[in-house]
C-alpha cells in the first residue's frame, strides 16, 4: 500500500496535477486481466535493459518498448500508445520533461511516471507542470516503482517517500500559482528544443538537421531565446540549461563557444 500521505490526499482531489478535470475512470487494465502496457525511456542502456527485464517479469505488466532519449520516447509513445511511460528526466536531444509535455498533449490517456535520480525543485516542479502523474527516485525499491506504475495507471498521483510532505506542498503551490511566466516558461516548445541542443554543443546546421528546419529558422529561434532569457552568448545559455535541469553535465561540451 502507498505509505506517502500526500499521495492519498491528492488521490481524493477532484482536480488532478495538470489542472484538468478527471474523465470518468475506467477499471484499471490489470483488474480486468489485461496487463498495463509500459514504455521505458532512459538514456543509460544497462539501466534501461535491466528495467525492461525486471518489469517484464512482473505479473500484470507488459513492456511494449524502450527509448534512449526523449524524442524516441515521443515517437514510440505515439506509435505504441502505452498506458504508462516510465520517463527519465535528463536525456540527450530532448529531455524527459519536454518529452512528457509533448506526450501528454498528444496522448492525454497515457500517464507518465518520472524515474530519476534528481530531487532538485526544478526537476520535480518542472515534471509536474509538464503533466507527469508521479515522481519516483531511482534508488527506490522495485516494490515502490511497481506501486507508482499501478497508481498513475489508475489515475492517481504517486511520489517517492523520499519527497517530503513540505516539499510536495511547495511543488503543488507552484502549479497552482497565478504568477506570470518567467524564464524557460516564456519559451515555445520548439525554442526549448533548440535551447537544449545549443547547450549540448550542436551547431546551427546540426540543429537544423535534427529538427528538420532551416538554418535561418534556427538562428531566429536562437535570437528569440537569448532575448527572452537575457543571455549574451552560448555560455550563458549552457549555464541556464544546466541550472534549470534541461541538460546534464555529461551532455555539455567541455569547452563552450561564446559566439
Amino acid at each position: 500500500m502507498n505509505r506517502h500521505p500526500a499521495n492519498q490526499a491528492l488521490a481524493r482531489s477532484s482536480q488532478p496535477l495538470g489542472g484538468q478535470r478527471n474523465e470518468p475512470q475506467q477499471p484499471p487494465r490489470a483488474m480486468i486481466g489485461v496487463p498495463i502496457r509500459v514504455l521505458v525511456a532512459d538514456d543509460h542502456a544497462v539501466l534501461r535493459t535491466s528495467l525492461c527485464f525486471l518489469l517484464g517479469a512482473q505479473p500484470g505488466l507488459e513492456v511494449v518498448g524502450e527509448a534512449s532519449n526523449g524524442r524516441e520516447a515521443v515517437d514510440m509513445a505515439e506509435k505504441l500508445q502505452p498506458d504508462v511511460v516510465l520517463m527519465d528526466t535528463i536525456m540527450p536531444g530532448l529531455n524527459g520533461i519536454e518529452a512528457t509535455r509533448q506526450i501528454r498533449r498528444r496522448l492525454p490517456k497515457t500517464k507518465v511516471l518520472m524515474l530519476t535520480g534528481y530531487l532538485e525543485d526544478e526537476h520535480v516542479a518542472g515534471a509536474l507542470k509538464a503533466g507527469a502523474s508521479g515522481y519516483v527516485i531511482k534508488k527506490s525499491e522495485l516494490d515502490e516503482l511497481l506501486l507508482g506504475i499501478q497508481a498513475v495507471h489508475r489515475g492517481n498521483p504517486y511520489f517517492s517517500s523520499s519527497i517530503g510532505d513540505g516539499d510536495l506542498t511547495d511543488y503543488l503551490w507552484q502549479l497552482k500559482s497565478n504568477s506570470g511566466r518567467v524564464g524557460v516558461e516564456l519559451l515555445t516548445a520548439r525554442e526549448r528544443e533548440v535551447l537544449q541542443l545549443i547547450a549540448e554543443g550542436a551547431s546551427n546546421q546540426g540543429i537544423a538537421q535534427q529538427l528538420f528546419i532551416s538554418v535561418k529558422t534556427v538562428e531566429a529561434h536562437r535570437a528569440h531565446i537569448m532575448t527572452k532569457l537575457h543571455a549574451k552568448n552560448r555560455t550563458d545559455l549552457i549555464r541556464y540549461a544546466l541550472r534549470k535541469g534541461l541538460v546534464g553535465m555529461d551532455n555539455v561540451p567541455v569547452e563552450g563557444d561564446d559566439a
